[in-house]
């Protein structure tokens, strides 16, 4: 999967948790990544993160860099 549909895609699910504020939309976005993204697809997007993360939403990026963590 190309890294611009991956991009759309997290931030699709970034814009659903968007109207809870910063606080709860952040572990909302990462649960749902790591619930129902494929491995390869979690692999791909903190790939495009470690690069420099461009077109990803602020609050993506930040469920992104919680899920690197776990």
């Amino acid at each position: 999967m190309s890294p611009d549909r991956l991009i759309y895609m997290a931030n699709q699910i970034g814009k659903f948790f968007q109207s809870q504020g910063h606080d709860r939309a952040v572990p909302g976005i990462a649960e749902h990544i790591r619930k129902f993204w494929d491995p390869r697809m979690r692999k791909a997007i903190f790939a495009h993160l470690d690069n420099g993360g461009t077109g990803l939403d602020p609050n993506v990026r930040d469920a992104l860099e919680t899920l690197k963590k776990a």
